[in-house]
């Protein structure tokens, strides 16, 4: 039977990332026993444990705070010695990991964590790594969504997935034979996305604020930097494919091996009467790759539900099937 770790990150705010950006989980804001950073397990946690328990697996609950107590975790998904010293997965490990997400975010923080420890720099690639890939398959991992909500009209990735949310099946799911492999992106910032990410700003109102960058895919040119936009998506699933009732991106899949990027574009157009009225154009592309260059200072994003601002080159490229889920 399975050694099974159940990984809870705690977290004062989803926004922020939490662990998986350099500081403490808790952002070191919180002060001793506040109850958003208190260790006490959630009741989907217990009532997996339990389920687990009861199905024989020994069974770990671990509460993290910081990046470090991230990597301990995953340290214990390592397989045997490599000649060549470096860190990798164990393809027959008796251990599986579950993590707890209150959000995306924090899904994407632990896989973050992974990457750096499984990744091998670029001086070191092992001659066994497959030739589209920078990273070895990743161990795969069940999730236990801690907010039923967000499975119906938010839409987390685990609700995207199709994965189980009730702890008794999440269990089941962990303990089974079935595994379901997925594409990643990675960027030049150092960070992973599982679903995606949408560029661009609103005013107060909750209205698309326009910006002017550059951005490609692959050899295709979907904005030169030129000419306003409104939002830009980048999609390996679907959680940014629409922006407000306009769709964005129309065939984001997870398991393609490609990206999917948009670009919204306002147009004025006149009619026959000569009166002008701007309408919304949205240009897509599907590649291997996407950069986005931007002209007019920061441009606010989200990634994952991570909130930021991007000044300067960034690119992602796709890593299929490089990570992968217990779907049930």
């Amino acid at each position: 039977m399975y050694d099974v770790v159940l990984l809870t990150l705690s977290a004062a705010d989803d926004q922020k990332a939490a662990c998986g950006t350099g500081g403490g989980c808790c952002g070191g804001a919180s002060e001793p026993g506040d109850d958003e950073c208190a260790d006490t397990p959630r009741v989907p946690v217990l009532n997996c444990a339990d389920a687990l328990t009861t199905a024989g697996a020994r069974v770990t609950m671990v509460t993290a705070h910081s990046d470090a107590e991230i990597d301990a975790v995953l340290a214990r998904l390592d397989g045997p010695a490599r000649p060549d010293g470096l860190d990798w997965p164990d393809e027959d490990a008796k251990t599986r990991l579950i993590i707890a997400t209150a959000s995306d975010s924090q899904l994407r923080a632990v896989m973050r964590r992974m990457v750096r420890r499984y990744a091998p720099p670029p001086s070191r690639r092992p001659a066994d790594l497959a030739a589209n890939r920078t990273l070895p398959d990743l161990p795969a991992i069940g999730i236990l969504p801690l907010d039923p909500a967000r499975g119906a009209d938010q839409r987390d990735l685990a609700a995207q997935l199709g994965l189980p949310r009730d702890p008794a099946a999440v269990a089941a799911a962990v303990l089974g034979d079935r595994v379901r492999r997925l594409d990643l992106l990675r960027n030049d910032g150092g960070s992973v996305t599982l679903d995606g990410a949408l560029l661009g700003g609103a005013d107060e109102a909750g209205r698309p604020l326009a910006w002017r960058g550059r951005v490609e895919v692959d050899d295709t040119v979907l904005s030169n930097g030129d000419e306003p936009l409104l939002a830009c998506a980048i999609g390996n699933a679907a959680g940014y494919a629409t922006l407000s009732d306009v769709t964005l991106l129309s065939r984001a899949d997870p398991a393609d091996g490609l990206i999917e990027v948009a670009v919204a574009v306002p147009v004025t157009v006149r009619s026959r009467w000569r009166r002008s009225r701007v309408r919304l154009e949205v240009r897509r592309a599907r590649g291997r790759a996407t950069a986005v260059v931007p002209r007019d200072g920061e441009v606010p994003y989200l990634d994952d539900g991570v909130a930021g601002e991007l000044g300067r080159k960034r690119s992602w490229w796709i890593e299929p099937a490089a990570w992968a889920v217990y779907p049930g």
